[in-house]
Order: C-alpha cells, then sequence, then structure tokens
C-alpha cells in the first residue's frame, strides 16, 4: 500500500525549495511530469534512500523558503528521498524550529531560560507579544546561546534567502524591530565583546580572539595558523595520536573521555570509511563558549577538524552547527569555502596526498542532540533519538562505521598541543585535569562572557575575575545538568575531580550566578521544564520522570509556605529512577540541579 498525505499537493515555490537543494526530479516517480518512459521503470531504490541524511537540509529548505513545513511540501520530500511520510512527519515534528502547521513567515525566538529569566525575559515576552502584530509569531523557547548579553531574542523571517537577526541585550522595541525589519537591525556587537580577556597575553585559545581578523585566512596564517597542520603531517597519522593521548586532553563537552584513546580506537578500526564529526550543537541552557570560537576564531576549528581527520584516517568531516547560530554559520561558511579554496581542504590537503573536506549540517532546536548518538541519528535523517551502547561510537558510529565525535573546544585543543607540544600543554593546568579550559559565566555579575584559566583555579577566582556581586545566593555549575553551590563554596578548585569531590560537575563549564533577587524555585521549576519539554520521550523513567519532577514543583511553588515533605520525597525517588534507569544523559542528569538545592542551599524545607 502506497501511504501518502491525503491529496496535498505542493506549491510551486515549496517544490522550488526543494529542488534547490536535491535538483530537478529525473522521472514522475518523484514528481517530475509523466513521460511514457515512467510507465516501463523506476529510477531511486537503494541510491534514493541512500540520500536519506538529506531530510534534515530539506527540511531546513522548507522551512526556510515558506516559514513552515505543509503536508503537500513534506510528502513532496518524502518522493524525492524515498522516506516514509509518516518517518518524515515524526522527523519534522521532533525539532523546536520546524512547524507542521501554518504560521507567520516571521518567527521570533524569545529565550525564557535560566540566564534571561534572570535578567527580565517575562516582561520582554509580554511587551513584544503585545507589540509585535499579526505578522510575527512570538515563540517562548530555551536557551538562545546568548547568554553574556541576556535578555536575548532571534528573529528568523522566511524567504529565498532567509534572514536572521539577533537582538541581545533585547528590549521590546529592539527585538520587534529584528522581526518587523532584520534587514535594518543593528548589527551584533564583534565578538570580542564575549571574551573580557581578549588581548591578554598568555591566552591558549582565546588568543586569536579580538585580535585577527575572523574572515581572513592570511590573518590567521599570521598568527600561526596552520603551523600544527603541517606539523601533524611531519607526524604522521600515529604520531598525532601519541601527542594528543600524552597531552592528557580529555573531553570539554562534559563527559571527559580521553581525546587519544577515543582517536586510537576509531583510527585501528579496520572497517571502512572512518568519520568525523564536530559536536557544535551546544545546547546546555548557559553554554556559549563555542559559538565563541567560532565566530572569532574558524579556521582554528577546520585547522584542528582536518588535523583529527588525519588521525583517525577520515576523508569527510560532517560540523553539526547549532540552528540557532547564524553568525556562527556564516563564519563557518566562509572559512570552510576560503580553506577549500587555497587548498587546505579538498583532494590533496597542502601536497600531502590527503583527502578531506568539511560538511556543515544545521541543527534545527533538540537539546537532545548533543548526545552523540542523537546526534548521528539526527544527520542520517532519523529522529534525534540516543542509541544503546554498546555498541560505541568508535565501533558503529555515523552511517555505522567507526566514528570520532568531539565537541568544538575539544578539538580547538588540538592546534596548541601540536605547535607546544604534548609536555608543555600538560604542564598547564592539574595532573589530572590537563590544559586549559573556557567557562562560560553569566547571571548576577558585572562582566559576563567567556574565561579562559588553567584547570585548578578556583570558582571564586573565577567569579572575581567576572566581577561577583556581594548579594550572591547561589551558583550553577555545569548549567541544567549541573548543580548548585553555595557562596561559601567558592574554593572549589575547577577541575573534573575537584567538583567531584566537592559532590558537583563541571560539566562544559558554565557558571551562572544568582544573587538574592531571583526566585530560585522559579528557577527550579524552569529547570523542570527544560528537560520535559527536551526529553526525546524513547525512554519512560525519562519521559514520565520529566513531567512528574515538573508536576511536584509546581505543587510545591503554588503552595508557598505550605509543608513539602512529601513532595520533596517523590522528587528524590523520581530522580533515582531517571538516574539510574534513563538510557541517555538528559535523564540520569535531569534532577541533579534540583537534588542540589534542596540539600546544599536548603530549598523547599
Amino acid at each position: 500500500m502506497d501511504l501518502h498525505f491525503g491529496d496535498s499537493k505542493p506549491t510551486d515555490e515549496e517544490r522550488a525549495a526543494v529542488d534547490a537543494l536535491l535538483g530537478p526530479p529525473e522521472s514522475s516517480w518523484e514528481g517530475a511530469d509523466r513521460t511514457d518512459a515512467d510507465l516501463r521503470w523506476a529510477r531511486g531504490g537503494r541510491a534514493a534512500r541512500d540520500r536519506r541524511d538529506l531530510l534534515l537540509p530539506g527540511l531546513h529548505a522548507v522551512n526556510d523558503r515558506i516559514g513552515w513545513i505543509s503536508e503537500g511540501a513534506l510528502g513532496y520530500l518524502c518522493r524525492r528521498l524515498t522516506v516514509p511520510p509518516a518517518e518524515a512527519y515524526g522527523v519534522a515534528t521532533f525539532y523546536a524550529m520546524f512547524s507542521v502547521r501554518p504560521r507567520p513567515a516571521t518567527v521570533l525566538h524569545v529565550c525564557t531560560d535560566l540566564a534571561c529569566t534572570a535578567a527580565g525575559a517575562a516582561g520582554l515576552c509580554a511587551g513584544v507579544e503585545e507589540s509585535a502584530g499579526a505578522g510575527v509569531h512570538v515563540e517562548r523557547g530555551p536557551c538562545l546561546g546568548l547568554c553574556e548579553r541576556a535578555p536575548a531574542a532571534l528573529a528568523i523571517r522566511a524567504g529565498d534567502p532567509v534572514r536572521m537577526a539577533v537582538a541581545a541585550p533585547a528590549t521590546v522595541g529592539a527585538a520587534v524591530l529584528a522581526a518587523t525589519a532584520p534587514d535594518s537591525a543593528p548589527e551584533e556587537p564583534p565578538v570580542a565583546a564575549a571574551v573580557p580577556q581578549a588581548g591578554q597575553e598568555g591566552l591558549t585559545l582565546l588568543r586569536r580572539v579580538g585580535v585577527v581578523d575572523p574572515a581572513s585566512l592570511d590573518d590567521y596564517r599570521a598568527n600561526g595558523g596552520y603551523t600544527a597542520l603541517r606539523h601533524a603531517f611531519a607526524l604522521g597519522p600515529a604520531g598525532v595520536i601519541r601527542e594528543i593521548t600524552d597531552s592528557g586532553l580529555v573531553g570539554r563537552g562534559g563527559a571527559a573521555f580521553p581525546t587519544g584513546r577515543k582517536w586510537q580506537a576509531t583510527a585501528s578500526r579496520p572497517e571502512q570509511p572512518h568519520h568525523l564529526v564536530c559536536n557544535a550543537d551546544e545546547s546546555e541552557p548557559g553554554t556559549f563558549k563555542d559559538r565563541v570560537l567560532m565566530e572569532g576564531d574558524p579556521y582554528a576549528l577546520v585547522e584542528a577538524m582536518t588535523i583529527a581527520a588525519y588521525a583517525i584516517g577520515a576523508h569527510r568531516g560532517l560540523l553539526y552547527l547549532r540552528g540557532e547560530y547564524p553568525r556562527a554559520l556564516r563564519r563557518m561558511e566562509h572559512a570552510v569555502a576560503q580553506a577549500r579554496a587555497r587548498g587546505f581542504l579538498g583532494a590533496d590537503v597542502l601536497g600531502q596526498g590527503f583527502a578531506f573536506d568539511i560538511e556543515i549540517r544545521r541543527g534545527a532546536g533538540a537539546y537532545i542532540c548533543g548526545e552523540e548518538t542523537a546526534l548521528f541519528n539526527s544527520i542520517e535523517g532519523y529522529r534525534g533519538e540516543p542509541r544503546s551502547k554498546p555498541p560505541f561510537p568508535v565501533e558503529q558510529g555515523l552511517f555505522g562505521g567507526p566514528t570520532v565525535e568531539n565537541n568544538v573546544e575539544t578539538l580547538v585543543n588540538v592546534v596548541p598541543i601540536l605547535t607546544m607540544g604534548a609536555p608543555a600543554y600538560a604542564a598547564i593546568g592539574t595532573e589530572r585535569s590537563t590544559g586549559p579550559k573556557l567557562f562560560c559565566v553569566s547571571g548576577s555579575v558585572d562582566r559576563p562572557g567567556v574565561y579562559e584559566l588553567p584547570f585548578g583555579a578556583t570558582l571564586g577566582e573565577l567569579l572575581q575575575l567576572a566581577g561577583m556581586r556581594e548579594n550572591l545566593r547561589a551558583v550553577l555549575l555545569g548549567g541544567a545538568a549541573g548543580g548548585f553551590v553555595r557562596p561559601d563554596e567558592l574554593g572549589i578548585p575547577l577541575t573534573f575531580e575537584g567538583t567531584r569531590e566537592a559532590g558537583t560537575t563541571l560539566g562544559s563549564g558554565v557558571v551562572m550566578a544568582f544573587d538574592d533577587g531571583v526566585p530560585l524555585p522559579e528557577l527550579l521549576l524552569r529547570i523542570a521544564r527544560f528537560f520535559r519539554d527536551e526529553s526525546c520521550g524513547q525512554c519512560v523513567p525519562c519521559r514520565v520522570g520529566t513531567v512528574r519532577q515538573e508536576e511536584a514543583l509546581h505543587r510545591i511553588v503554588d503552595r508557598t509556605g505550605a509543608d513539602a515533605a512529601g513532595d520533596v520525597a517523590l522528587l528524590r525517588e523520581v530522580g533515582r529512577a531517571m538516574r539510574d534507569a534513563s538510557i541517555c544523559g538528559l535523564g540520569q542528569t535531569a534532577w541533579n540541579a534540583v537534588e542540589s538545592a534542596i540539600d546544599r542551599l536548603g530549598a523547599y524545607r
């Protein structure tokens, strides 16, 4: 039986959006006008199904051009890619940036997450909804990765081309202007404004941000660019992996897995091809360091991905970039194009006989896609749901092949490791946490932004740099999946082992400070709502537990001053179930912040 969406047909504009990505259809089986030859044979089959990974770009193409995805457009895209419409519908409805219902061509996303809530997002939303007019759809949503400029808003106007404008810090007038006249909205401030240390001596990862022109490959090379790649070719793949292993580099996304071990495990697999994936879909509330690196030093990421691919034997790299980062997307597209034009990417990189190129894929608003296997499913054209492990990605990852997945900060560390050498890099930080670390500081501080410190600096030292305020009430480490600490715990060393011994987590480097003017119960409720919304729903402990957690917190908040002991006991029971039985880290960590607020801050006692 041929299942399809009723009799809906794509409009000419929807068809053009899909054809611009996939090329014109070659037969009526793909949607072209019927000919006599089409009645005798069909093209497609495996060749068409092998293009399923273009489903997400195809959904972007329609959503960008029209503003939403109709049944006719989805049906036409499914026909072109030989994807069952029911499965494509499940993918389209999985992502927050897509809509399968009619809506205005202009969507204004207003962040209501932690940093923006503390900065007055509720009032901003109310003002925008009153002033925007019928031609603008206002969407209250999760973190936009602009926490150093909270509150933040992102306007997206569909068309050819799609236009995006950021308002941050946003006023009602600025947000409405970004939505109604995105081409006239003020430019974003220079990326160096997000780096209070910009231009200072002694920086490693941030030393070029605010110093070099991020659009200029020549400027990058004049400041040490591509020295590391040439050294990598001199060392050979095994030598590169040995340097990374000896440096002690571990993943900077939160899991802290040794990078050298991951690379070695992938490189040693006999199956081909090997894959490299850069996870630039940072969606943890309070995290924006990867955005700053891509906006301020994009060629460093291109060089680092080339080195990683050379080490593991991959010839194609996929950069999965968060859909809410328009400037980072422009900078990375430009950097990749320039590197390709100058021989730093392509069939013969630097004349060394090594072929490698980078393809950029846009995310579409799903926190769960920060989990590596969910990210693989998203790239492949499926719902971004995590896979069970084993097998691990180094064995069977993207498209079933051996895969290395690292985030932006982890990869950018590769460049200084090969430039200065593993021993010199390992001498930075502590014995068990080597190298520099980027921290995203936001909230109740005078100088929010991305800071670079060696591992081992204390939380208090970081907050002093950022301008800590006197009426500090709590600090959230690690974002929504992290934990709260008290103002008398600022001596915690910022290392993986130091935070673990203190009963908290370093996570991806989020540090959010809250003064006594920020209502803690509402923050916890916002965290619970975030996890409820972002759960993929695949496993029962997370799907049900995140809802029960939010319900219990609602009851506690609504019964101000009433006995909360019963709901706190329920929260603990639900939290243990999620931590022990959830498939992935989202459910396993959804209870962390609430638990720490109860136990460390005395909330609800």
